[in-house]
């Protein structure tokens, strides 16, 4: 792109109120472009007489049909794979279908050739098994280089990985490493019947709208995608699908960093990503000490605790519980949101649970529209008397509670 600006120009100075970076003088009643203009087209919209042009260069079309396939990022932790790796591979398969192409799982590690023969029997037509001892556990030089170098001999069209820490990480390096783009916590995935482009959707403007974006010009299309967003993939009996081992040689790599040693943090508490059920509290629970009755009933119905970013931002409780579009997304079987207004962030960190109860004092209150079951009232009087009632029941049939 460049900048010019034509004899139409007057010297009015209107381009000067515009240009954020003070990029521009008028001199000589002639308006001069310095090196610092970042050309944003600010001066451009305001000229009143038209006189300043930004020239954008097309780029070179390039031949995009040697690309093909879907893959999938197999993200693993000492041997299992992450839970979002099966709903990236059963939305990939949906994908893949609709191009007509296979779906496939790159998968680096050391010794989880075990791991690639499962994989198969999700419906998965390649795994590129990665197997080195660089690649034990987790390092940003030695994962970006693997995957990089295996994208470059077999050129898929699409790459998935989970918007999970490994994943925010992995994917801009790769991205920038091949020169492509990268769209980034995506909520659905589809393909464009015209140009078999792949459509990525994601929250923007704080979840207040959903963004479409699409890599027209360059490959593969990139995207890490939210877990606890997608329907798990589900096995598939005899597959007939295909393991290919690359060989990749790590040792020139001087890394910046080292692992000298992995200590797991112990959990008090149920991972609000796995749980089956969750107790979330918001606002409206009013303290870091009443959140004990938020704990309370979750202990009771053997749930884990979630909460909402307002309860988070006010320390109330600590953000590993966070349910929303900063926090976690989740889908348990059951959602109970008490003192929960029910925001646009939070919604969509939830709204795929099987059954959401609310409990609020506001009628009025958003979270009741995404309700299956809403209780009006004070959370102080309703979660007692159902915390009392459940235990009732446990202590009268302790083999079943209804």
């Amino acid at each position: 792109m460049s900048i010019k600006i034509n004899d139409k120009c007057t010297g009015c100075g209107q381009c000067l109120d515009h240009c954020p970076f003070d990029a521009i003088e008028v001199k000589d009643n002639q308006a001069i472009i310095w090196d610092n203009c970042n050309l944003c087209g600010a001066c451009e919209d305001s000229c009143p007489v038209n006189a300043i042009i930004i020239e954008k260069k097309d780029e070179e079309s390039k031949d995009l049909s040697d690309y093909k396939d879907v893959w999938v990022y197999g993200e693993q932790r000492n041997g299992k794979l992450a839970d979002v790796v099966y709903e990236l591979i059963g939305e990939g398969k949906k994908l893949a279908k609709k191009l007509n192409e296979n779906l496939c799982v790159i998968l680096p590690g050391k010794n989880v050739s075990q791991l690639a023969e499962n994989l198969i029997d999700y419906g998965v037509d390649k795994v590129y098994l990665l197997d080195n001892k660089h690649l034990k556990t987790y390092n940003d030089q030695y994962y970006t280089e693997a995957v990089t170098d295996l994208i470059k001999s077999y050129k898929p069209s699409i790459i998935l990985l989970g918007a999970t820490t490994i994943g925010r990480s992995l994917g801009p390096r790769i991205a920038a490493r091949i020169k492509t783009g990268l769209t980034a916590d995506c909520t659905g995935l589809d393909i464009d019947d015209e140009t078999d482009n792949l459509l990525q959707t994601r929250p923007a403007f704080g979840g207040n709208i959903m963004a479409e974006i699409v890599c027209k010009n360059h490959r593969p299309q990139m995207a890490t995608v939210r877990a606890g967003v997608m329907e798990p993939a589900s096995q598939i009996s005899n597959y007939n699908g295909e393991i290919i081992k690359y060989d990749i040689n790590l040792e020139d790599i001087t890394l910046k960093t080292k692992i000298i040693d992995i200590i797991e943090e112990a959990k008090e508490s149920l991972d609000i990503s796995d749980a089956d059920l969750i107790v979330s509290g918001g606002r409206g629970v009013g303290s870091a000490d009443n959140f004990e009755i938020i704990e309370k009933l979750a202990d009771t119905l053997g749930g884990a605790v979630g909460a909402s970013r307002a309860a988070v931002d006010s320390d109330w409780i600590s953000k590993e519980h966070q349910v929303g579009q900063t926090g976690t997304t989740v889908s348990p079987k059951i959602y109970i949101a008490c003192g929960i207004s029910g925001a646009v962030q939070h919604i969509v960190g939830m709204e795929s649970s099987d059954i959401i109860i609310a409990i609020n004092k506001d009628p009025e209150a958003p979270i009741f529209n995404h309700a299956t079951y809403g209780l009006v009232g004070d959370l102080f009087e309703i979660i007692p008397a159902l915390i009392e009632e459940i235990e009732g029941k446990v202590n009268k049939n302790p083999k079943k509670v209804s």
